[in-house]
């Protein structure tokens, strides 16, 4: 299974906030809209970096309630881990665990934002996929007689 599958099921909708966006405003978006990570967009489209809860947390540990007023821009993570749509699972999976990261942007081959999917998202479609093939052994098994 490729991520394009998965983007067909939860739609390419994808939450971002500009770089003037105050931290204070992305916890609120984070909260609205029950996610993990946004993106940090040019308004252009040019994705420039992500903000997930964990930086923000990171952040407060070590300058308390002064993050509240950082911007994006200062705050986002710049080096961005992606995929294309036509990543295995498998694979997205895998850049996961090696970069300990829990969201992954989805770039087409030109560079455009297709989406973004988290590790729940690929959890979900990898328990789904295995299913399904269980239920194909049953059958087969049963029919094989």
């Amino acid at each position: 299974m490729v991520i394009s599958n998965i983007l067909r099921g939860k739609g390419s909708q994808v939450i971002s906030v500009r770089t003037g966006d105050c931290v204070a405003s992305i916890t609120r978006t984070l909260a609205q809209h029950r996610i993990g990570a946004v993106l940090v967009v040019e308004a252009d489209g040019t994705v420039l970096g992500i903000v997930s809860e964990r930086d923000i947390v990171r952040a407060m540990a070590g300058m308390g309630e002064a993050v509240m007023r950082m911007t994006a821009g200062q705050l986002m993570t710049r080096v961005l881990h992606t995929v294309t749509p036509q990543s295995s699972i498998h694979d997205a999976l895998q850049l996961m665990t090696d970069r300990r990261v829990r969201h992954l942007p989805v770039l087409e081959v030109g560079g455009a934002l297709a989406g973004m999917v988290s590790i729940g998202d690929l959890v979900k479609a990898r328990i789904a996929e295995a299913e399904q093939e269980a239920e194909e052994l049953k059958i087969y098994v049963a029919t094989a007689g």
